[in-house]
This record gives C-alpha cells, sequence and structure tokens, in this order.
C-alpha cells in the first residue's frame, strides 16, 4: 500500500513544472556573437534569448548561468579563439549567431550542442546534412536569407523609379557573401540592373565604399546581412542619406536605427525561439535530430522620415505592404 505521504509526494511532483523535474545541476549555457556585446544588447537580441528562457521557466542563476563571448567593433579575427574558449570552458550548449561564428564552432566542436540564431544556408554552409535532420552537433533557426536577398531587388524597384544600377555592401570574411552576390544578379538580370559591390571590413572601409558606389551611379544600396554591419546600422544609415542612396537591410533594425527600409525575419524572435532549442537539448534530445526552423513571417519595415530626406515618395502599394511604417 502506498502511504499518504509519498501519494501526495507523487501529486505534488507530477504539478510541478517540467524544467524542475528535470533539473540536476546548473546548465552552463555558451554564448558566441560575432559582434560587439553593445550591439546584441542594444537591439535586444540577448534579452530576447534570457526572455525565451523564462517563458519555459528557467531562471538565470539558478537553472543556467551564460559563459557569453563577444568580438569588439570589427575584430572578427578574434571569433575562433572565443570559440575555443566556450569548448575549454565545457559549456552544455552554445548558442550563436551567424555564418562566421558557426564556422568558427564547426571547427573547434564536434561534440557540443550548437544552436544557431540565423545563418545564410546551413546545408551550403555544411553545418547540416538536411533542414528535416540536421545530422550533426548544429541545429537552430535559418532565414531563407538568399531569398530575401532577391526581394531586396524587388522593394528597390518600388522605391527607385526606372532603377538602373543597385550596389551591395558585402563582408570580407563571410564566406556566404558571394553566393547572396550571385542571388541578387539574377534578380536583378530580368530588368536589366546592373549590380556592383564592394567588400569591407571596417567603418572607415564601409564610407569609403558607399561614397565610391554613389560616384559610380548606383541608385540603391543592399546591406548583406553580416553582424559586423549590424554595428554600425546607424552609420551605413548616415552615409547613404548623404550620398543620395536608398538602402534596404534584412533586419528591421536598420530603419529604426535610421535606414531606408528592411525586409527579413524578425531577429529577435529567433533568439526567443532558440531558448526552445536549449530546453529540448537540456531534456536530452540529439540537436542532430532536432530539425531546422524557417521563418514563416517576413517583415517589411519602412522609415518615411528617412525617405523624405532622400527626396523620395514612397508608393501606396509600397506603404500598404509594410509591416510597420517609421514617421
Amino acid at each position: 500500500m502506498i502511504a499518504r505521504r509519498d501519494f501526495i509526494f507523487a501529486l505534488g511532483a507530477l504539478a510541478m513544472p517540467r524544467v524542475l523535474l528535470a533539473q540536476s545541476k546548473v546548465w552552463r549555457i555558451g554564448f558566441l556573437y560575432s559582434g560587439s556585446r553593445q550591439t546584441v544588447m542594444d537591439r535586444g537580441r540577448y534579452a530576447a534569448f534570457l526572455q525565451g528562457m523564462r517563458e519555459l521557466g528557467y531562471v538565470e542563476g539558478k537553472h543556467f548561468v551564460i559563459e557569453a563571448r563577444f568580438a569588439s567593433g570589427s575584430e572578427v579575427e578574434r571569433v575562433p579563439a572565443l570559440a575555443a574558449e566556450l569548448v575549454h570552458a565545457n559549456v552544455d550548449v552554445i548558442v550563436s549567431n551567424g555564418t562566421y561564428a558557426a564556422q568558427a564552432l564547426k571547427r573547434a566542436t564536434s561534440t557540443i550542442p550548437v544552436v544557431v540564431t540565423l545563418t545564410n544556408d546551413f546545408i551550403d554552409e555544411g553545418l547540416a546534412a538536411s533542414l528535416a535532420h540536421p545530422g550533426g552537433n548544429f541545429t537552430g533557426l535559418g532565414g531563407f536569407l538568399p531569398e530575401v536577398s532577391r526581394k531586396h531587388v524587388e522593394m528597390l524597384k518600388l522605391v527607385v523609379p526606372n532603377l538602373a544600377s543597385v550596389a551591395c555592401l558585402a563582408h570580407s570574411r563571410n564566406s556566404m557573401h558571394p553566393v547572396l552576390l550571385k542571388h541578387i544578379e539574377a534578380a536583378a538580370g530580368p530588368s536589366a540592373i546592373r549590380v556592383l559591390s564592394a567588400s569591407v571590413d571596417s567603418l572607415d572601409g564601409i564610407e569609403r565604399s558607399v561614397g565610391d558606389l554613389s560616384r559610380r551611379r548606383a541608385q540603391a544600396l543592399i546591406i548583406l546581412s553580416d553582424a559586423f554591419f549590424s554595428q554600425y546600422l546607424k552609420q551605413i544609415a548616415a552615409f547613404c542619406i548623404q550620398d543620395r542612396l536608398a538602402s534596404v537591410y534584412w533586419t528591421g533594425e536598420y530603419p529604426e536605427a535610421g535606414g531606408l527600409m528592411s525586409y527579413g525575419p524578425n531577429i529577435r524572435e529567433n533568439y526567443r525561439r532558440a531558448a526552445t532549442y536549449v530546453d529540448k537539448i537540456f531534456k536530452g534530445a540529439n540537436p542532430g535530430d532536432l530539425p531546422i526552423e524557417q521563418p514563416t513571417k517576413f517583415e517589411l519595415v519602412i522609415n518615411r522620415r528617412t525617405a523624405g530626406a532622400l527626396g523620395m515618395k514612397l508608393s501606396e502599394e509600397l506603404l500598404f505592404r509594410a509591416d510597420r511604417v517609421i514617421e
């Protein structure tokens, strides 16, 4: 016969949150970001991940601690060393941002689970065998970024009448940017739009390149997705206004910082969703068995004030399609 005390304890255990039942230690989460600490904090990405953990019942300091590593300014060459630090810190799982950080982690470990918050293409970058069954130690969230880059050409055609020349700003260390550039050229080809490009690795390089592209008669600028550019959104927006270039980036943080517009997935939501992967890994899931999540919603955000500064009249069609208009 079950003692009354044991029966009551069993009922209480059934009512406890799953996270507490699964809790046998304080988990160690590595957090690797190939950009500055200030950027990830100011943009709300780090906070979004912590929010996701709280929503699942985890309390920082009680159920988990975070070992965070950031590459300051443009020092992305430090990322491989930071990845190695996290591996040697014996973390249980690592949350990482895009291509450069993910590639550094791929070289650093084949055993520690890695949850990527967003990257250009898991398969092309060798991080996963397939989206449904990644197969290795990487999983996380994709972004359809090649398709997003194609869409950027369409967006710019709506804001620049008779668009004839578009420029692309790439980062010299991002191995996927040549791939994205090919997608942009394919999207621009049917309209006979000339595509220019510049590869940079510093803020001074951004300023020089934006000016040079403008002098080469570029009418618009596509900033390719990279944490490096996310550090300088306010400055890039100012350069584009100064050189009279319509510009588009993939995250709504750009028009929030004064850029003209953005089109792409909600990156803060990706960081919040990354917590669900961490939770499953804590509960024993193999990252290679966790399907890579693709975004189902893409946001078009427009800064009307910046359009005014550029002397552009936005069409009703574009404004109607926008998810958010910054006045």
